[in-house]
């Protein structure tokens, strides 16, 4: 047997007609992958860059601000007081506000026509009716009722008090500050409950459970994840809300803080005094809300993501580990 050879191919008048070869994972390996350029969204970051670049120069550079007039007065004595009493407004506020305010969506979610109306009709009410003009209104309660007293209805009062006495100032704000919130947690709360499952009750029914023991131990724990996240705005939005008991002539921040400008006329740096406090004061509740969403977030997510330190203490333990794989061995041995 002798050798033989293939064919030549026909000429095609320089045109490759023969089937083309695929491409095997080694020739896509060796492709070279060129990512999408996004020239829009490099020039919109480079304009946000120097813009902030330009408000921070201005910052620093505007002798309007009067950052030593800033530094003199946003840890002094007074400020720090009002911020207390803030604090303290808020926080009362917030218990009483959500305490009624559950009250009210339950009997919302009631099947009694009278307990419906009644919470409808105060929801009703106070979200119509602006906070200052409440305020103004319990502030002002003695002259509408003189006196206040407990006694048999549309009979004799056994026993009665100056209107005056029994509330004051702080007081009125108080009423005034849970009596609005209420209407509102009264919804956030409603619409937690009504986003549980109607099959939770039925089974807890079936097995037995009381119905108080069902709102309390089926219901809420489930509900939270829907009224935390609104919640924690309704806080947040209190606090800041707190600003308007000023016309009660209350301590607060905000009217300690018109009271020092109206003296000495630092307007601008005593106003950014009280910015940056209720910007500290916002970042922590906002800190709070997120750790108090990721527990109750744990009956739906058993591997919940890493917390924002958890992410910093595995980049720095990642960045430690690259040093040390990186770092050149050191022989045990002396010196040759």
């Amino acid at each position: 047997m002798g050798l033989t050879t293939d064919p030549a191919p026909p000429d095609t008048g320089g045109t490759d007609l023969a089937p083309r070869k695929e491409a095997g994972p080694g020739d896509l390996a060796a492709l070279r992958v060129v990512p999408t350029r996004h020239y829009g969204r490099w020039a919109a970051a480079l304009a946000v860059l120097v813009l902030t670049a330009q408000f921070a120069h201005g910052l620093v550079t505007n002798p309007v601000w009067e950052w030593e007039v800033f530094r003199a007065y946003v840890l002094s004595e007074t400020i720090v007081s009002a911020v207390g009493l803030t604090l303290q407004l808020t926080a009362y506020a917030t218990v009483l506000g959500f305490a009624l305010g559950t009250v009210l969506a339950f009997m919302r979610l009631s099947r009694n026509p009278v307990l419906q109306t009644v919470a409808w009709a105060y929801i009703w009410i106070f979200r119509s009716i602006p906070m200052i003009v409440q305020l103004v209104f319990w502030f002002n309660l003695s002259a509408l009722y003189e006196r206040l007293g407990l006694g048999i209805p549309f009979g004799p009062v056994f026993w009665s008090v100056d209107s005056n006495d029994l509330i004051g100032t702080i007081g009125a704000a108080l009423i005034g500050l849970s009596l609005h919130q209420a209407a509102y947690a009264a919804e956030i709360v409603r619409g937690g409950v009504i986003s549980v499952d109607h099959g939770q009750l039925e089974a807890a029914a079936a097995l037995g459970i009381p119905r108080l023991r069902q709102i309390r131990r089926i219901v809420l724990p489930q509900a939270m994840r829907a009224i935390l996240p609104t919640a924690g705005n309704e806080i947040i939005g209190l606090l800041k809300g707190t600003s308007v008991v000023y016309v009660m002539a209350i301590g607060e921040l905000f009217y300690q803080v018109q009271v020092i400008y109206g003296r000495n006329g630092h307007v601008i740096p005593l106003l950014m005094v009280a910015t940056a406090w209720y910007v500290f004061l916002t970042s922590v509740l906002s800190v709070a809300q997120y750790y108090v969403e990721r527990r109750f977030a744990r009956g739906a997510n058993r591997t919940p993501p890493p917390t924002p330190l958890q992410r910093a203490r595995d980049a720095l333990a990642r960045l430690r580990a690259g040093a040390a794989d990186t770092a050149p061995a050191t022989p045990r041995g002396g010196t040759a």
